[in-house]
């Protein structure tokens, strides 16, 4: 009902008087601004007043929990007085109305710009994905408990603080009563520091630095000496914890709420269905393996190995040989009708060994050290060396020609004087 002017991209007023200003909003859906944003930006010499404007009287028609929160925050909200000040103002959200007092007839200019791509807004869409996907891992680490526990301290000082003295609280409904108050003035303060940040980090630079390194060594300081996340209903819960800060900061990432939904849908479809694909999974290797014929690997033995390999099956066979003789039903007549030696033979299958002394004796000549079986071998190889490296002994026979030359040469009169 207010006489308000209204804003549109690449506007630029300068007023000396107060005025109300609003933005309203384009209904029509584009997708190539959901991480756009309108900056509009007042700023004067001189100090002025900017206060925001709500249609809505009471917080009883907001349709979302984010706008209801949004509504009650502006309830206690205070005019700001600054010289220069920002508003960022999401595409497809409600119109936004506010009025700029100033205080002294000093004229101030009110600016419009469209940033299509917002930073801010992207990197929450981009954190709320990582934070959603990997919760579950990022629940056990014990560093991401420690910075859980900073963050909270900082941004929620009241909710850590309820959180730590909670054993001191004996009944479950004070304590969910206590975190419910404390969340709603945790929230409040967020939007405070959230909207004068710039001035705070301006002016009181100092004081800002020195609460957020106090609390964080303190926070950092109670959560060691608790403690990281041992048992598994601890766990869930604080990954039930973090998904749903991922879904606050999905919602907060995108200017589209439609779309903000969609993500989430998606998100959590995707995350029911990694079982079942899983399980698929694993179905698919074990009958793929069932159906696919295993390559044969072959192992080349060292001469070592093949020699210890050859005496253990040949005793184990030797021995099967001797079980086998001495059962009942072994023929033995007919066996010992048709060797040459059955002393021998009832010697081997009482335990006595199956080479004579003579045949050991025999091999030795034959193939051991010194045997004409190596010579032959050692000979073999010596002519093959010869036949081929021919060129080296052409060079010591022309090496011996030389010294028969040189011979020769030296003693000329030598056959004279013979």
């Amino acid at each position: 009902g207010r006489n308000c002017s209204f804003l549109q991209e690449t506007d630029v007023i300068q007023k000396h008087s107060e005025t109300c200003y609003c933005y309203v909003q384009n209904r029509t859906v584009h997708l190539q601004y959901i991480w756009s944003t309108l900056q509009v930006k007042v700023n004067s010499r001189e100090m002025f007043r900017f206060e925001p404007l709500s249609e809505r009287t009471n917080c009883r028609n907001s349709e979302t929990f984010f706008e209801f929160a949004a509504c009650a925050v502006q309830i206690f909200w205070k005019p700001e007085t600054s010289t220069e000040t920002f508003i960022s103002i999401k595409q497809y959200g409600e119109d936004i109305c506010f009025k700029i007092q100033p205080f002294k007839t000093e004229p101030y200019t009110v600016s419009v710009k469209r940033e299509m791509l917002d930073g801010k807004l992207l990197f929450l869409f981009v954190a709320g994905i990582f934070l959603f996907h990997f919760a579950n891992s990022l629940s056990r680490s014990t560093k991401f408990f420690y910075l859980s526990g900073i963050i909270l301290g900082v941004l929620a000082l009241l909710v850590f603080v309820l959180l730590t003295l909670k054993r001191f609280i004996p009944r479950h409904s004070t304590f969910w009563i206590l975190m419910s108050g404390c969340w709603m003035s945790s929230l409040y303060f967020i939007y405070c520091f959230k909207e004068n940040m710039q001035w705070l980090w301006s002016e009181h630079r100092n004081y800002l630095l020195g609460y957020f390194l106090a609390v964080g060594i303190t926070s950092f300081a109670i959560c060691y000496q608790h403690g990281p996340l041992t048992t598994e209903p601890s766990i869930t819960l604080f990954t039930w914890t973090l998904q749903l800060t991922a879904f606050v900061l999905i919602y907060c990432g995108v200017t589209i709420p439609e779309v903000a939904y969609a993500v989430i849908a998606v998100s959590l479809c995707s995350k029911g269905l990694c079982y079942p694909l899983g399980a698929a999974c694993h179905v698919g290797r074990k009958m793929k393996n069932h159906f696919t014929s295993k390559k044969l690997v072959f192992k080349c033995l060292t001469e070592e190995e093949y020699r210890e390999q050859g005496e253990t099956e040949t005793m184990r066979a030797l021995e099967e040989l001797r079980s086998f003789c001495r059962n009942p039903d072994f023929p033995s007549w007919l066996a010992v009708s048709k060797l040459q030696s059955p002393h021998r033979f009832a010697g081997f299958v009482l335990g006595s060994p199956h080479i004579s002394p003579a045949e050991t004796k025999a091999h030795d000549e034959e193939y051991g050290i010194g045997s004409f079986f190596l010579e032959e071998q050692l000979f073999e190889t010596r002519a093959e060396s010869e036949q081929d490296d021919p060129a080296s002994s052409i060079h010591e026979r022309d090496e011996e020609d030389e010294d028969e030359m040189h011979e020769q040469t030296s003693f000329p009169y030598a056959t004279e004087l013979l």
